[in-house]
């Protein structure tokens, strides 16, 4: 391992909002602070990271705020893309706000700075041809068409309960600040970044970049970042302890070590990795490894520091070993 440790992590959803009674900013801004404290051990043990986040439910929030507004007072809807950059401010100030409180108070003296990152991917992934992600609110049969008709919406009807838009989840490809986030690790200052898996933009061909209505998976972004950094450790945190296998079955164990190999074939099966959770963040981790990546665990944030130490979590590498 190179004396400078750079750690990738990614953090999901639940170090944002832990319940639907927890939704609200300061709700989000209490629960940063614990993830915060907890990433603060990290940095406290010699790591620079490099930290990704989850923002479905804001980037929720602001679609069904911008809804509502334009019904009701006739203002313009906020294009997705934008709403995720939005989320990427707003999550990054706080995290990077409740970070660097955490390391002031420890008589640390590190910053901590967000970068609005965008990823590239492309136009042609069979994605676009399949949309497959719900967003925004509920909708009649009749603005459902109008949607679609006029406004190029693909929309789906969805178990009885209304209309909703659907936009695709392709591969994540190239992360355009990619330069920027390694000038800033170099540095030795903590770099908060490819939010939400970063907004999705596409190439024009002419040189330019456009952003495009679509949902790029949290944790291939974070994969990709910790390939093209080249991180020591890419660690995945969650709403679980460790991983467990055969999911929902009397034989439902929690994992410890496992190779790439094993990872590969139990997510082959396809029975133990549930498809809107854990599998992605298996994927991700195999990914990150097949690309020479060191090592790799899943946690959740309380557990880190214990998880860092071997007691817990659920670690894989190549060869299954301990990192």
């Amino acid at each position: 391992m190179n004396e400078k440790k750079v750690a990738v992590v990614a953090i999901g959803g639940n170090s944002l909002i832990r319940d639907p009674q927890h939704q609200t900013v300061e709700d989000q801004e209490e629960a940063l602070r614990d993830t915060a404290h907890h990433l603060a051990d990290m940095i406290e043990a010699g790591w620079d990271l490099a930290i990704g986040h989850g923002n479905g439910p804001q980037v929720g929030f602001i679609l069904r705020r911008s809804e509502i507004a334009h019904k009701t007072e006739g203002m313009h809807e906020v294009p997705l893309d934008v709403c995720g950059a939005d989320t990427q401010g707003a999550i990054g100030y706080e995290l990077q706000q409740a970070l660097q409180n955490e390391l002031y108070h420890r008589g640390i003296h590190k910053n901590v700075a967000t970068i609005v990152t965008q990823v590239l991917v492309d136009k042609a992934d069979p994605a676009f041809a399949a949309p497959s992600k719900p967003i925004g609110g509920f909708m009649d049969a009749a603005e459902a068409e109008h949607r679609r008709t006029d406004m190029g919406w693909s929309v789906v009807e969805d178990a009885g309960r209304g209309w909703r838009r659907v936009v695709p989840s392709p591969q994540p490809k190239e992360i355009v600040e990619l330069d920027s986030i390694k000038a800033v690790l170099d540095d030795g200052i903590e770099v908060i970044a490819v939010g939400g898996g970063g907004i999705p933009v596409i190439d024009t061909g002419e040189g330019e970049y456009r952003g495009i209505a679509a949902v790029i998976d949290k944790d291939f972004a974070c994969s990709l970042l910790a390939r093209e950094i080249k991180a020591d450790l890419f660690l995945i945190a969650t709403a679980v302890e460790k991983v467990a296998v055969n999911f929902g079955t009397p034989a439902q164990h929690g994992v410890d070590r496992m190779s790439l190999a094993e990872a590969r074939a139990l997510l082959a099966e396809g029975t133990h990795f549930a498809r809107g959770s854990m599998a992605p963040k298996i994927q991700a981790i195999i990914w990150y490894l097949e690309a020479g990546g060191t090592a790799a665990l899943i946690t959740d944030p309380r557990n880190i520091g214990r998880a860092l130490r071997g007691e817990t979590g659920t670690w894989i590498t190549r060869d299954g070993g301990t990192p």
